[in-house]
């Protein structure tokens, strides 16, 4: 699946073993369809709790 680069940005982001443990972890719990859809759900919980 092609990225429209329009209205996406691709980051290269490296993650310690252990949090990639979580990321995975969260990834099933919440029955997403994907890691890179998990860490989009991480991402927008954290910034929404810092508003």
């Amino acid at each position: 699946m092609a990225v429209d680069k329009d209205k996406n940005s691709q980051i290269l982001v490296t993650f310690p073993k252990e949090m990639v443990e979580e990321i995975e972890k969260h990834w099933h719990e919440n029955q997403l369809k994907n890691r890179n859809e998990a860490i989009r759900d991480l991402v927008q919980k954290g910034l929404k709790d810092s508003r």
